[in-house]
């Protein structure tokens, strides 16, 4: 506990740090229309993220995911604007090609017992070839108009701003209702809860984050489609995970995973399941990554896989599996977007970068083994 507690606070004091810095540096990075921008680099690289954690949290990793997400989101580029086909069909003959593929990588990890870490280093050299193949080593744009809007829209449409509070209201009211329920059904069992001050202040204070969120992008043009898609993500993710039987199967398998079959835990199909998942989220970011870029390049997707992978572990996902939560993963992701959004403001050289994100990967990593040898 005290170790979560530590942590909690030296990611509210980083993200701090982090602001406050570039809002020093470049006053314009608190502005509506920076910060709406923010929210939709927050979504892709959050998107991605959650499914990094469903793989992580049973001990596997996926170093295939940004080779992964310029691949799908190529695929169904190439599918929209090169032959025609009506955008909606694309992206689900693309998203279902994805799931098909990382089942496959999951079944091959289970089964075969094949290190996740050389099946997907594999996967990342193949999917960026077929990558490069697929497009032909071309710029494929992704432009607006007739249902090729479909695809542009994922990070270009934002809702009108009484939507975005009407929306709010309600994702409120859905957080109340889960929050009361999972607090009756904890002491239904005779498990701790908070008391209900204590509650209701949590409560009250994550739904000034979400009308604050909802103000701030209506200062711009609303807020952005992708943000919602992060939101609906997010909670089908964090209902797998707690309340389903498929989510305590990866706890348990990241937890002790002789100890999980042991107890009649299907390791083999949860693992199968964590990647096909993954396999859906990767194809989801890779519309969106393509579409926020404009167009299907080569270099779409590089290297996001390790943005995923820290932003899990800034937020307490253990890389050897068992631990991790998605609000968690959310505050990590959000401080990469950041500081990557930060430094494009600044005009930072790729070179420096690569080495501000090289860094953070390898603080957070320092971070999750100090915390785990300190629990």
């Amino acid at each position: 506990m005290k170790g979560l507690a530590t942590r909690e606070l030296s990611m509210a004091i980083a993200l701090l740090a982090i602001w406050g810095f570039f809002a020093w540096a470049e006053p314009v990075f608190l502005s509506a229309r920076n910060l709406s921008l923010l929210s939709v680099e927050l979504a892709i690289t959050a998107v991605l993220a959650l499914g990094m954690l469903v793989v992580l949290l049973p001990g596997q990793i996926d170093l295939s995911a940004g080779s992964g997400v310029g691949l799908a989101g190529a695929v169904a580029a190439v599918l929209v604007f090169w032959h025609d086909v009506p955008a909606p069909l694309a992206l689900l003959v693309a998203t279902a090609g994805a799931v098909l593929v990382w089942s496959a990588m999951g079944a091959l990890i289970a089964v075969e017992r094949i290190p996740a870490f050389i099946m997907t280093l594999g996967g990342l050299l193949v999917f960026r070839g077929l990558h490069w193949l697929v497009i032909s080593n071309q710029t494929v744009p992704v432009v607006e108009g007739g249902s090729q809007n479909v695809y542009s829209l994922l990070t270009t449409y934002f809702l009108p701003p009484l939507a975005g509070y009407l929306l709010a209201g309600l994702a409120v009211a859905m957080l109340a209702a889960t929050t009361l329920r999972a607090r009756a059904r904890r002491k239904a069992y005779g498990f701790a809860v908070d008391d209900g001050e204590q509650a209701f202040l949590k409560l009250f204070v994550l739904a000034q984050l979400v009308f604050l969120v909802v103000i701030v992008t209506n200062g711009y043009r609303g807020v952005p489609v992708a943000l919602v898609i992060l939101a609906a993500v997010a909670v089908l993710v964090h209902q797998l995970v707690t309340n389903t039987p498929f989510g305590r199967y990866l706890y348990a398998i990241g937890g002790n995973e002789e100890a999980a079959t042991v107890s009649g835990v299907p390791v083999r199909a949860a693992i199968i399941g964590a990647y096909a998942l993954m396999g859906g989220i990767v194809a989801l970011t890779g519309f969106m990554q393509t579409a926020y870029s404009g167009a299907s390049t080569s270099t779409v997707g590089s290297l996001m896989e390790l943005d995923a992978v820290a932003a899990c572990v800034i937020g307490g996902t253990s890389l050897r599996g068992g631990r991790g939560t998605v609000l968690g993963v959310l505050f990590g992701a959000l401080i990469m977007a950041s500081l990557l959004n930060g430094m494009t403001l600044m005009a930072v050289s790729p070179e420096a970068k690569y080495i501000a994100r090289g860094a953070v990967l390898a603080l957070a990593v320092w971070l999750d083994l100090r915390l785990g040898q300190a629990r």
